[in-house]
């Protein structure tokens, strides 16, 4: 459906959307400037956004956000044990996570995803985008944590943006 008219018809019918919520009208008038605002602003941007991703094996997002949503749980009460605990006892730092991972979709979904888990934050991605910098708040082993961040998170995300 995509043509050079309309090269991003999704946006387009997104933004149409938003412009008449925003106006809070379906009058005639606001429905042909949404419609110009939609067509026209993503004409116009086309050139600054990147080539689409392609996502090899969309299934696999399933199991994977299944995953997630029980280490979210998890690290938050691991979280609130550690701040609710002596202050002492905390033991934050930063750790370098080299990527396998080449996809830029799969380096923001990966980024994403460690800043979703509570307890640990994407701080930083290399210029040559082979490693993050991760921040964690309590970790004993930075090791260990590199290596779960590794095949929880990474491979799976490898698998599916290919």
């Amino acid at each position: 459906m995509r043509s050079r008219l309309l090269p991003h018809p999704w946006w387009s019918a997104a933004l149409v959307i938003f412009w008449l919520w925003l106006n809070n009208t379906l009058a005639p008038g606001h429905l042909v400037l949404g419609a110009l605002v939609g067509w026209a602003l993503p004409l116009f941007a086309r050139r600054f956004w990147p080539e689409q991703e392609r996502v090899s094996r969309p299934w696999l997002l399933l199991p994977f956000a299944g995953r997630l949503l029980l280490d979210v749980i998890t690290a938050n009460l691991r979280v609130a044990r550690a701040v609710l605990g002596p202050v002492a006892r905390l033991n934050p730092g930063f750790a370098r996570v080299p990527l396998d991972i080449r996809s830029d979709l799969g380096i923001m979904a990966l980024s994403g995803t460690i800043t979703l888990t509570p307890g640990t934050l994407t701080a930083d991605l290399s210029e040559d985008r082979s490693e993050l910098l991760v921040h964690y708040l309590d970790e004993r082993d930075e090791t260990q944590l590199v290596a779960e961040i590794k095949e929880r998170y990474e491979r799976p995300l490898m698998e599916v943006f290919g």
